[in-house]
């Protein structure tokens, strides 16, 4: 094993993709010259040079769409956004245009495309980059949608992103690319839709992912003191979601606690929740709770951005709840 930082993960996986296959190409804003807007893809203009690492305009329509049409003419292009708030701007070309060519030329063509950056909050960067997209592309049929929470789980889903013959929405953290982590050695891949259950416990499942996941660590720790027992899933993927892995937890524990930076309406915790009282109901011993950010926009005041996230303390009030232990 060897330890990397987060953006050093994403830039080992993109360059080792590029090397094996001259399809693939990086397209952004700043990604060349400037090695990045967080470096996450620094020295690949020298290794790659222009033709391969491009810079590109303040036009996320364009270059997303150049790079769906791109696919249609051999090409596998990984296309980064410097935050999914940006992605707005293009989500036309991602949702009408990559998400359905494979449906509409009836199979002839694929768009095997990742679109990659940053997701939600980031500190106080106020309302409109502080937003969290992914139950909103993974209600998109024809996107995959992936969110790790760790560099090794970085390198090893990008790289089956990059590899997969679909469009793949896969979404970090400005506020994870400086995280070390153990990465293993050599080449690896993980499978996209497969969860990983990161602590196994007894008493109750708490499912997340992406950088949030932190504060149910934080929690499980302090609970563990208690002489309570969380077994902590990261789903890792949202679409496709792995709701065997969620079920057959909360079949040993019968109590769930799902933690999600989102707003509370129509988010992937509500989608977790259908599945789990549709196949798991006689097994929980009590309701299932999600905690979600304040439904509101993000606040710009550091105060009631606090307030605003979920945190480790609402995570342990939330175990106790399902405990009847409050």
């Amino acid at each position: 094993m060897k330890t990397l930082q987060f953006r050093e993960a994403i830039a080992e996986a993109m360059s080792e993709e590029m090397r094996r296959d001259d399809s693939i190409y990086l397209m952004g804003e700043e990604v060349a010259e400037y090695n990045g807007a967080y470096k996450a893809s620094k020295g690949m203009l020298d290794e790659f040079g222009p033709e391969r690492v491009l810079d590109t305009p303040i036009s996320e329509l364009g270059f997303a769409g150049v790079g769906v049409g791109s696919t249609m003419n051999g090409n596998r292009p990984i296309i980064e956004f410097m935050t999914f708030n940006f992605s707005l701007v293009g989500i036309d070309q991602i949702i009408n245009n990559a998400a359905k060519i494979r449906q509409m030329s009836a199979g002839q063509f694929n768009c095997p495309i990742v679109f990659r950056g940053p997701t939600a909050s980031a500190g106080q960067l106020a309302a409109t980059h502080s937003q969290a997209f992914e139950s909103w592309y993974a209600n998109c049929p024809g996107l995959k949608v992936v969110v790790p929470s760790n560099p090794a789980d970085a390198k090893g889903l990008l790289k089956s992103a990059i590899r997969d013959n679909d469009p793949v929405i896969f979404m970090e953290s400005e506020q994870m690319y400086g995280d070390k982590g153990e990465v293993p050695e050599g080449e690896y891949t993980i499978p996209l839709g497969v969860a990983d259950i990161k602590r196994e416990g007894s008493d109750v499942t708490i499912v997340s992912f992406g950088k949030i996941i932190k504060e149910a660590y934080k929690a499980a720790e302090e609970l563990e003191k208690e002489g309570i027992s969380c077994e902590i899933i990261d789903l890792r993927t949202v679409r496709p979601m792995d709701i065997n892995a969620i079920i057959t937890s909360v079949k040993k524990t019968n109590r769930m606690v799902i933690l999600e930076e989102a707003w509370p309406f129509g988010n992937v915790a509500t989608e977790i929740i259908y599945h789990v009282q549709d196949k798991a109901f006689d097994y929980l011993d009590a309701p299932i709770v999600k905690l979600n950010t304040a439904d509101t926009p993000a606040p710009y005041s550091p105060v009631l951005l606090v307030e605003w996230l979920p945190n480790h303390e609402d995570v342990i009030k939330a175990v106790k709840k399902v405990l009847y232990k409050l």
